[in-house]
């Protein structure tokens, strides 16, 4: 089944404070979208401790477009790991080949950057891979395919790439249309919108 969001990418953007498209269409207004929504802010309680928790959340899920049980399977991962689980978390978010093919500059939104997955586009170590939660890790080499590049969403592609600058775990060479995976994501590429400590007390109620 999809992972895709259908809701109205705008709304739910202002909803959750976060830019899940292109930044041109997200309004920022310390209030909820709708008519209603001056007098909804005016009125709103504090929040519970449960409620910024399920928030959060609710933030990384659609930043990454991931539905409930695929977030909380990769939460369950994570919590395998030695060490802190909210950063292990974004790490492996992060490692989301849709997320990677976003991070070099193929896509310009993860959106995007899942229908290019989906559809294709890519080869991952020379084998083409269209499973958008496929995770690379150091040394994953990511290209776009050769019968892919006279594609309208390809237009400018390598111009675009060369003005990417991309998180320091990850390389491009733009002349070539390729990506490569040199680390793993550490210290300032863990910082997010989101803040992953209320994911792991979420789940550990």
């Amino acid at each position: 089944m999809s992972s895709r969001i259908r809701k109205p990418i705008a709304k739910l953007s202002r909803r959750l404070g976060i830019v899940l498209g292109k930044e041109k269409y997200v309004l920022r207004r310390p209030f909820p979208p709708g008519v209603h929504g001056p007098a909804q802010a005016a009125r709103k309680p504090k929040q519970s401790s449960y409620a910024l928790q399920l928030q959060e959340k609710q933030r990384a899920k659609a930043l990454y477009g991931m539905r409930d049980r695929q977030f909380r399977r990769t939460f369950e991962e994570s919590s395998k790991f030695k060490g802190n689980t909210a950063e292990t978390l974004v790490r492996l978010l992060e490692q989301r080949l849709d997320n990677v093919v976003f991070r070099l500059g193929f896509a310009t939104t993860r959106r995007q950057a899942r229908q290019m997955v989906t559809h294709g586009f890519f080869l991952v170590d020379g084998v083409m891979t269209d499973i958008p939660s496929f995770r690379v890790g150091i040394g994953t080499v990511i290209t776009l395919k050769e019968n892919k590049k006279g594609k309208g969403l390809i237009t400018g592609l390598s111009e675009r790439m060369a003005k990417t600058t991309p998180p320091k775990w990850l390389t491009i060479t733009a002349a070539s249309m390729e990506g490569k995976v040199t680390a793993l994501p550490e210290g300032e590429d863990l910082r997010t919108v989101f803040d992953p400590t209320l994911i792991v007390e979420f789940y550990s109620r």
